[in-house]
């Protein structure tokens, strides 16, 4: 069978039951499969149909973290967000495909992520590998820019994970984290060295792989916002 090209992913995105779409800029709607337009904020447990925990991966990629993770813990819901939506295809057909009915994706900007999430619907947000963005400091995911945004969705003492090959984003999230006075629970930035793992970083995404053959050390921290 021939490989799906970018036009034939982004098709078949639109009419798989588990992805929402923005349905236009600084709109809180969000298109379902059927077409239908819905504001989802504050209804991502009617959707899963329980009152289970909400995690968010942002710029998920190909959603490995947000699978994985929904696979790791059944009793809590998983949504990947990314721009991209050929990236997405991957992770929710294999959600799908597995009958993973605690995960779900979301085609559009990180910075309008407040029009999706009510306040305190969150729990917890994964970074994954995210673009360092080494040049423009305002666009890094752990920048003051975005901490509002997060701040503003997550629960009282919500966590924010981050993961990451580099060493630049993985120092300026620490330097923000000190300057904005936040709780920091862990960091390491070389988390294959240690003896003990956490589980969650037994996922490895494309480009931890990747980065990983290149013999580079993957670094993580996690604090409360």
């Amino acid at each position: 069978m021939s490989k799906k090209g970018k036009q034939e992913k982004f098709i078949e995105i639109g009419t798989l039951p588990n992805v929402f779409q923005s349905h236009e800029v600084h709109s809180p709607n969000l298109i379902a499969s059927n077409g239908v337009t819905k504001a989802m904020k504050g209804h991502w447990n009617e959707f899963f149909g329980n009152n289970n925990p909400i995690i968010i991966e942002l710029a998920c990629g190909k959603g490995e973290y947000a699978v994985g993770l929904a696979r790791m813990y059944p009793e809590r819901n998983f949504i990947g967000m990314d721009l991209k939506g050929n990236r997405l295809w991957k992770g929710a057909t294999e959600a799908q495909r597995d009958g993973l009915s605690n995960v779900a994706f979301i085609r559009s900007q990180i910075d309008f992520i407040t029009q999706y999430f009510e306040k305190g619907e969150v729990s917890e947000i994964w970074i994954t590998f995210a673009d360092p963005q080494l040049t423009k400091a305002r666009k890094r995911l752990t920048s003051p820019y975005f901490l509002p945004r997060y701040r503003e969705i997550l629960k009282a003492g919500g966590l924010l994970h981050l993961k990451t090959d580099s060493p630049e984003l993985y120092e300026y999230t620490l330097e923000i984290v000190e300057e904005e006075k936040l709780k920091l629970q862990y960091s390491n930035n070389n988390i294959y060295a240690l003896e003990t793992q956490m589980p969650e970083w037994s996922i490895k995404t494309f480009y931890e792989q990747m980065h990983l053959s290149k013999g580079l050390t993957i670094k993580y921290l996690r604090f409360e916002i």
